[in-house]
């Protein structure tokens, strides 16, 4: 009497996705440096780079537009939008 399994067959399981139920905090480490869009409590976007945040939200970006119901009301080279007025950030490029 033989014991033995039938060979493995020669294909691999595929890869297995990346985890995308890492935290806020890994989120937002993700994305200083790309393009993120930041919703105001008004309902107002501002599109820019991350250029830093801190542990209030408060937010630099860079290369900034202003959007209001989808259209470009404003550029701006740098701005500072204070945490307490951010509703979210959401990245606007795949990371």
């Amino acid at each position: 009497m033989s014991d033995a399994s039938p060979p493995p067959p020669d294909t691999e399981a595929p890869p297995v996705p990346p985890s995308s139920s890492g935290s806020p905090t890994d989120f937002l480490k993700g994305v200083v440096g790309k393009r993120v869009i930041v919703r105001l409590t008004s309902g107002i976007d501002y599109r820019g780079v991350l250029s830093c945040l801190d542990g209030y939200m408060n937010i630099a970006l860079e290369q900034t537009e202003e959007h209001v119901n989808g259209v470009v009301t404003n550029r701006y080279g740098d701005a500072f939008i204070r945490g307490n007025n951010v509703l979210y950030i959401s990245a606007a490029e795949p990371l």
